[in-house]
Parts: structure tokens; C-alpha cells; sequence
């Protein structure tokens, strides 16, 4: 089976526990306006690799991934890409390799299939009404919600991650909302992730208008103020 791929990174750190390969995979039908991928929107721009040599090329590293690591898709939206992925999915645990899944839990067409091979789920968090959803990520929140309902059903291992964005979301009354939202989801780990100026240059690259250049960088030490509120609520 061929998927299409925009890059790899062998020994990532920051896409999962331990030591993760992670595939960063073409596709995504959001427009967030703070993606700092943009070159992963268009499928077909990235490039070609069959299910098999991708597996193999997981392979080749699963003696560093130890007793935590092992392969993380992202993207993009691994989700987009539903049956190449769940190919890539079975051959891993096949050969006993930990998966896991960085989504914002948009434009899949058999979640259940993924998620029955699907170790930990990192899911992506734009914004908790519909409205403000849509003005985020330019769709409807409808779908996000209801994969985070399945994986709640499946029992899914599940990280979420909040990107905090000056003057969107980086207020004691989001931080609020944010939590007595996530009270009715079995939560394993919250990260906030503080929004950064760096695919700003891609954009330039790509020819498209970057929404937020008015936007300075989150600053780092107030989003760790605001994850410290988060816990003490």
C-alpha cells in the first residue's frame, strides 16, 4: 500500500515517551492558525513510500526505543491518510512496536480500526466551543469531539496537548474551561505547549499569508504559570 510522507525523524524526543521514530505524514483538512507545518496540507506534495519499506525503516531503530519509545505519526493528520495508517499500524505491532498517534482527531473514515492498533493517542486541543473552533482551525469541531469520545470508550491511553496562543487562549478563564472539560475524560497527561513564531519562514516559502504575524511567541515562563494553575484547579 503507498502512503505519501513529508519527513522522518529517527530519534525524537518530543513526540512521545522514550525514544520515538516519527513519521510526519502528508495531509491535514484543518488550517490552524498556528500550524507550523504548512507543507504537510496537500497529500501528493510529500513523498511516495510503501507501507512495507516504511515498517522496515521503523525496524531498523526499534533496538533504542527500549521499554518506553517506539513510533509516533504525525503530521499533518495521520488520520487523513486512514487506511495506509492502519496498514503501518498492524505490520508495528506485529513486530511488537509501542505506536502511538499525534491527531487533532479530524478526517479519519475507520477511528475504530486505528485505535484498535493504537497504543497512546497525543490529541490536539484547538479550542472547546464550536464557534471559536471554527475561527481556529477553519472546520467544525463535531468531528474532534467525537474522536475524543471514542478513545474515552476504547479506553485509550491519552495525552493532551494545548497549544497556548497570546491573546487566544492564555487566561485564567480558559485555563478553567479547559479543565472542568477534561473532568469527564480519563486524562493520563496535559501538556501546554507555547506557540512559537518558527513556520513563519515556510509560509514566505509557500506564498501563503501567515494569520498571526502580528503574533509575538508565547512567552515561555507565563505558559508555565498558566499548566501550574491548571493543576491546582
Amino acid at each position: 500500500m503507498i502512503g505519501y510522507i513529508s519527513k522522518i525523524e529517527t530519534m525524537g524526543l518530543l513526540d512521545g515517551p522514550g525514544i520515538r521514530f516519527v513519521v510526519f505524514m502528508q495531509g491535514c483538512y484543518l488550517r490552524c492558525l498556528f500550524c507550523h507545518n504548512p507543507e504537510t496540507w496537500e497529500l501528493k506534495k510529500g513523498f511516495k513510500i510503501t507501507s512495507n519499506e516504511l515498517v522496515k525503516q521503523i525496524s531498523r531503530y526499534k533496538n533504542y526505543f527500549g521499554a518506553d519509545g517506539g513510533v509516533t505519526f504525525s503530521g499533518g493528520e495521520p488520520l487523513v491518510q486512514t487506511q495506509f495508517l492502519i496498514d503501518v499500524l498492524k505490520k508495528c505491532k506485529k513486530r511488537n512496536i509501542h505506536t502511538c498517534l499525534d491527531t487533532a482527531g479530524f478526517g479519519g473514515t475507520n477511528n475504530i480500526e486505528v485505535l484498535k492498533y493504537t497504543d497512546l493517542v497525543m490529541m490536539d486541543i484547538k479550542a472547546l466551543e464550536e464557534d471559536k473552533y471554527f475561527s481556529i482551525a477553519g472546520q467544525s469541531i463535531k468531528q474532534s469531539l467525537e474522536f475524543l469520545n471514542l478513545c474515552h470508550k476504547l479506553n485509550k491511553r491519552l495525552w493532551i496537548r494545548q497549544v497556548i496562543v497570546p491573546g487566544i487562549n492564555d487566561n485564567e478563564d480558559y485555563i478553567k474551561k479547559l479543565k472542568k472539560f477534561l473532568e469527564s475524560y480519563n486524562i493520563e497527561k496535559v501538556e501546554f505547549l507555547p506557540y512559537t513564531t518558527i513556520g513563519i519562514s515556510k509560509y514566505e516559502q509557500l506564498g501563503i499569508r501567515y494569520r498571526l504575524s502580528e503574533t509575538a511567541a508565547m512567552n515561555k515562563q507565563k505558559c508555565i504559570e498558566l499548566y501550574e494553575l491548571y493543576q491546582k484547579i
